[in-house]
């Protein structure tokens, strides 16, 4: 048997950053600011984000910096190679599988061209 679940609750650490593909896949990325109950004083655990679908579309819509969400995902890593030194590099991505708008309903107001918060998605 095998585990890979991560749980987290936190600030968002600026706005989402959303991406639309032909086939008619949404990814939404964005960064996720996490407190140790041990370390009040320390700066927060930073971790990056990946959500699709239908999670995608209502961070975009709904997620902003600042916002208070908790998540519930998978561990993965992304692997490159580095293009100015050849050197192989990778980054742990926590994979969302579902998604908790935590804070209140004006926190996660944003200015939307006119819109705004909808209760409904």
């Amino acid at each position: 048997m095998s585990l890979n679940t991560v749980t987290l609750v936190g600030r968002v650490g600026g706005d989402p950053d959303v991406k639309y593909f032909e086939s008619g896949s949404v990814v939404c990325k964005f960064s996720l600011a996490v407190n140790r109950a041990s370390r009040s004083n320390d700066q927060p655990d930073w971790f990056s984000l990946e959500l699709w679908g239908k999670q995608a579309e209502v961070a975009a819509n709904y997620v902003r910096k600042g916002s208070l969400i908790g998540v519930t995902g998978a561990l993965k890593f992304d692997y490159w190679s580095d293009r100015g030194t050849g050197a192989n590099r990778s980054k742990p991505i926590i994979r969302v599988e579902r998604l908790e708008l935590l804070g209140s309903k004006r926190d996660n107001e944003a200015p939307m061209g006119g819109g705004g918060y909808n209760d409904e998605f």
